[in-house]
């Protein structure tokens, strides 16, 4: 499991992107900029990462983690320094949480059964190196990756 200081990060990262995607229906305007702004600036601040609303995968997401097509809607990294990651997309597949488990365990992942399950709310993969927590649906899917311990 990560430290309890990279799980807080984590945890402020989470309720940051999920407050943003519920209270932000619009994109490209002023009040949005300004919202997005905020919120990066709010994030940043509280776990001394960086995060984007909308745009790539920060420059050091793990490249050995297969993330499906879709918009990113908050992507960014606890600590800017590899303690993890978070990335919540608006996904282009009929299947999309299919699809990630697909592209995971292809990858390597294999789910790790006693971490995952219904009360959890999504599923944990590992490869070794990395620790993947995927969780979606039709319209949102969310990757939180953190080294494995």
């Amino acid at each position: 499991m990560p430290a309890p200081r990279l799980r807080g990060r984590l945890a402020a990262l989470s309720a940051v992107a999920l407050a943003t995607l519920v209270l932000t229906g619009c994109v490209g305007n002023p009040v949005q900029d300004l919202v997005d702004r905020t919120v990066e600036d709010t994030v940043e601040g509280a776990t001394g990462g960086d995060v984007e609303l909308g745009g790539d995968l920060p420059a050091d997401f793990p490249a050995s983690v297969p993330v499906i097509d879709g918009t990113i809607e908050v992507a960014g990294g606890a600590g800017g320094n590899g303690d993890g990651w978070m990335v919540v997309l608006t996904p282009e597949g009929a299947d999309p949480v299919a699809d990630a488990t697909s592209a995971l365990t292809a990858s390597g992942f294999t789910e790790d059964a006693s971490l995952s399950g219904d009360a959890a709310g999504g599923s944990v993969y590992t490869d070794g190196q990395y620790v993947v927590v995927l969780a979606g649906d039709a319209t949102t899917v969310t990757y939180t990756v953190f080294p494995a311990p």
